[in-house]
């Protein structure tokens, strides 16, 4: 993977989005689970999505 400049005038900003409670509480869960058993644990397949939001600021 390279390194992106930025072209003169640009700025880059990703900015990501906040993990709900419930998001925490499951990645949580996957850490521990992984800890005890060593395995991955399967999920469900979920119906949402989020999208990333990009911001391109010129200067």
């Amino acid at each position: 993977m390279g390194y992106i400049k930025e072209p003169a005038g640009i700025d880059f900003v990703v900015d990501s989005t906040p993990l709900t409670i419930e998001d925490r509480t499951k990645i949580s869960e996957i850490i521990a689970y992984y800890k005890a058993t060593g395995r991955k644990k399967i999920l469900a397949t979920t119906t949402r999505r989020t999208k990333i939001k990009t911001k391109i600021v010129v200067t």
